[in-house]
């Protein structure tokens, strides 16, 4: 064990009994734990739960790191199975909060002034309690405004990085010892979780966050986003405004006055976050929403959130485009073009299996068509092709799975395929009004511009190198070590019939001299000569057979 491990020896000891509580005896076996045997014999392996399940109720006995990342897992469809991750996006991170006393301290703590110097009125009993915060009501001394304070839970950065360490130190070794989760690349799983749940707890990033989201949205939208108040943010505050409402998945069907147009604006505002923004919310879910009083969709806890660049967008629409219309050509185009993949793909194929899966999510009843979804099992497909999506696009891909799922919650029977089809035909347009394109000969001019200007300066370094003799050029060849083999076997041969085409006539000169000692009557060094040449001839001749090189 190494001395992260021995510092940490206490809650390492903490999860190896509840991985022996669900019945990973297996997992704890491999990694060679000291002292497993004695544990083994206190918790007995639970046989009422599948795999998938007990990995679930695991996370959540071990507390707000592993519930996280099984949140942050749960974005990611390329990584693991489906139904892994159907477990994971039920993960619960509700739980008891902290006193008044400790929530006090923190916002002292990080704001070096007494509560009741920026809160003339905060409420004890919090909205909300999750595993890395808890949220509260209170009335900001300033301006009078109601707002919902975001507080970080004492030392749950502390506690994060020790459970960080410790899942490092187990992801190392699964992947040393178990050859069937290197697939999976546990090393590099575990990084990724760590570096998103470090961002999670920098709130003043996720202040900037929602004050990029409330840039790009449209007043007149029935999705709203709450306005950050900056001057009382830190990395352990959040302040905010303070929504008036329900959250959806509280919400009964009879509570909307238009259910309808509501789902169907909150899939517009979804998808233009994605293709028009490129800034969007990266997990919509029903306990990330709230309903306002004027029907409004509220997105709130804007801690994880995608983005993705003007050329993504232009090639996400057009393969969203591609998937809508079945275009069986334009998909396998769009996604060898994002997947940038270097291998050989048989394209005919590809498309053949794209076509066949999309007849199947099609042939399904309009409610139950999910874009998302489709989008998730091409993905799935993709791999077997060794076609990976970047992650940008495969957290879209999730965010939309989420966001349809939410919009259905709203309208159970809404035509998803049929509004997303429309809408984003309409985005696609939009790339080509005038504006757009003369942006686009814009940017082509300004870069070839600078080409023009880049060139002749080029050409003349060149220049001057070959007039002071520096010019020097590189050369790598590539696939060549097939020609190069049958170079030396030529060579090789033509040396060995060479040299025993000189032993013939050495030896034949000998024999003719007539001179001792003697061998059946003949000079010996001519004939031992002889012998010698019509060994390696012989053995020249086999070789030439077995090969087939003749």
């Amino acid at each position: 064990m190494d001395f992260k491990t021995l510092t940490n020896l206490g809650r390492f000891k903490e999860i190896v009994v509840v991985l022996m509580k669900y019945g990973f005896h297996d997992v704890i076996d491999r990694m060679e734990i000291p002292g497993a045997k004695i544990i083994k014999k206190l918790h007995d392996m639970d046989d009422g739960l599948g795999t998938f399940e007990r990995i679930r109720f695991a996370c959540e006995e071990l507390g707000p790191t592993f519930v996280k990342a099984g949140q942050i897992l749960s974005l990611r469809p390329d990584l693991l199975p489906q139904p892994l991750l159907d477990e994971l996006s039920k993960l619960q991170d509700n739980v008891a909060p902290e006193s008044i006393a400790q929530i006090r301290e923190v916002i002292e703590k990080t704001t070096g002034k007494s509560l009741e110097d920026t809160f003339s009125v905060f409420e004890v009993e919090p909205l909300a309690a999750a595993s890395i915060s808890q949220v509260h009501r209170a009335l900001i001394n300033d301006n009078d405004h109601i707002a919902s304070v975001k507080v970080q839970r004492p030392d749950i950065r502390a506690k994060m990085e020790t459970d960080l360490n410790i899942l490092e130190i187990v992801a190392n070794r699964l992947h040393e010892r178990i050859d069937e989760l290197k697939t999976y690349n546990l090393p590099d799983i575990v990084y990724m979780i760590g570096r998103t749940m470090i961002h999670e707890l920098d709130f003043k990033r996720e202040a900037r966050n929602i004050k990029i989201a409330r840039g790009y949205a449209d007043e007149h939208s029935r999705v709203y986003i709450p306005e950050v108040y900056e001057k009382y943010c830190t990395e352990h505050l959040l302040v905010m405004e303070y929504v008036q409402g329900t959250q959806l998945k509280d919400m009964r069907n009879e509570c909307f006055t238009d259910p309808h147009s509501l789902a169907r604006d909150g899939l517009h505002a979804a998808i233009d976050q994605i293709l028009k923004d490129g800034f969007f919310h990266a997990d919509p879910h029903p306990g990330n929403v709230i309903i306002t009083e004027d029907q409004r969709i509220c997105l709130i806890d804007w801690g994880m959130t995608g983005r993705l660049s003007e050329r993504d967008r232009y090639e996400l629409i057009y393969l969203l485009k591609a998937v809508l219309e079945k275009d069986g050509e334009a998909m396998v185009y769009a996604f060898l073009s994002i997947a940038h993949s270097d291998e050989s793909v048989d394209r005919r194929k590809l498309e053949r299996d794209l076509l066949d899966m999309l007849d199947s999510h099609y042939a399904v009843p309009v409610k139950e068509m999910n874009i998302g979804r489709l989008l998730m099992a091409i993905t799935e497909m993709l791999g077997e092709y060794q076609l990976r999506l970047p992650p940008a696009f495969v957290i879209m891909i999730k965010a939309l799975v989420t966001a349809e799922g939410t919009v259905r919650w709203i309208y159970q029977d809404l035509d998803v395929f049929s509004e997303a089809r429309d809408h984003i035909s309409f985005l696609a347009l939009e790339r080509f009004k005038p504006d757009s394109l003369w942006k686009d000969f814009n940017i082509t001019f300004t870069q070839w511009f600078r080409l023009r200007q880049e060139v002749p300066r080029r050409l003349e370094k060149i220049l001057q190198k070959a007039e002071n003799g520096d010019l020097t050029l590189g050369f790598r060849h590539e696939n060549l070590m097939g020609i190069r083999d049958t170079l030396e076997n030529v060579s090789n041969r033509l040396t060995f019939g060479v040299i025993i085409a000189a032993m013939i006539i050495g030896s034949s000169m000998i024999i003719t001299t007539g001179i001792g000692p003697f061998l059946f009557g003949f000079p010996a060094l001519g004939v031992v000569g002889y012998i010698i040449s019509g060994v390696l001839g012989l053995w020249l001749i086999f070789n030439i057979i077995r090969g087939r090189k003749f």
